[in-house]
């Protein structure tokens, strides 16, 4: 270039909108450790408003070991406070324009780590949740009381939903999508028929459904518009305590019943065909997927365009 006369241009030189585009393919561990102590300019594309929209941290898994008492997870010491520095350096670029906030299923946050984040970040729209077991109902409601602009939720299975939806039904009035990542029974029917009576979106797909609670949300979610029920076990009772008589209950087909009362749906997303791959690895499964079996990001697919990532 420089034997033909032509200027030189120097990385450090590219236009700001050119430089947040390629940041935004890189992943954000990499993009903190490699870029943003480099040059000024790549330093100020990394606090561009359009870059830091999207928070995914869908790559930052925890080091953990299974126990088997409460919270049923012990995390390394070292990979909590990796977590909580890697937090720290994002918080404080550009926090007040983060929208859209997406943690792993597997990354086990504690309180401090969940507090200090929704804090930070109070214009959330969207909230894919990490695992539950280490955030205590007070933190989780905490977290909810600062996200008054949250529209949409994906959440793994908790064991104590009610105080969540009455949460979300006191501080988020624009909420109107979720995705439950875990078992849906009346536990769960009753109180989000009750706190959260708008919802427009639903997706339940891969998990165990009951049918008393399917007909339930069909009955009294009014606003619903879309209801993904892909590769789920339906049953009719409470599975028993013998894995293999779930299978033997499962209900094979939606029956007209549950049809007439789904017609009112903009969709009903439904796949319970045997010859469906995800449809066996939940069977297999029992409705509770083991996701760090199959291939990477596969937990992040879902049939609704809303809630895919």
């Amino acid at each position: 270039m420089e034997e033909s006369g032509s200027a030189t241009r120097k990385w450090e030189d590219l236009p700001s909108d050119i430089l947040v585009e390629i940041f935004q393919k890189v992943d954000f561990p990499e993009l903190n450790s490699q870029i943003d102590h480099v040059f000024s300019a790549w330093h100020l594309a990394c606090r561009d408003p359009l870059f830091w929209k999207t928070l995914d941290l869908s790559a930052l898994e925890s080091i953990f070991i299974t126990i088997p008492h409460a919270p049923y997870v012990y995390v390394h010491s070292q990979s909590d406070k990796a977590v909580t520095q890697l937090l720290k350096i994002v918080l404080n670029l550009r926090r007040e324009s983060i929208e859209i906030l997406i943690f792993h299923f597997n990354l086990y946050l504690s309180d401090e780590q969940l507090t200090y984040t929704a804090e930070r970040c109070p214009l959330v729209k969207r909230v894919v949740m990490p695992a539950w077991n280490r955030i205590k109902e007070t933190g989780i409601c905490k977290a909810i009381k600062k996200w008054r602009h949250l529209e949409s939720m994906t959440m793994p299975s908790i064991k104590n939903p009610p105080y969540l939806l009455e949460e979300i039904s006191r501080n988020c009035e624009n909420f109107s999508k979720l995705k439950i990542m875990g078992p849906f029974d009346m536990h769960f029917a009753l109180p989000l028929v009750t706190y959260i009576p708008r919802l427009k979106v639903l997706s339940l797909r891969c998990s165990v459904i009951m049918r008393d609670a399917l007909v339930t949300i069909l009955d009294n979610l009014q606003d619903l518009e879309v209801l993904n029920i892909s590769h789920c076990i339906l049953i009719e009772d409470p599975p028993p305590p013998l894995p293999q008589r779930v299978v033997k209950e499962m209900i094979k087909e939606i029956d007209p019943f549950i049809m007439n009362k789904a017609n009112r749906l903009r969709e009903f997303l439904v796949c319970m065909d045997d010859s469906c791959v995800m449809c066996e690895r939940a069977r297999s499964d029992e409705g509770l997927m083991r996701w760090y079996q199959y291939e990477e990001g596969l937990w992040k697919s879902d049939e609704v365009r809303s809630l895919a990532l």
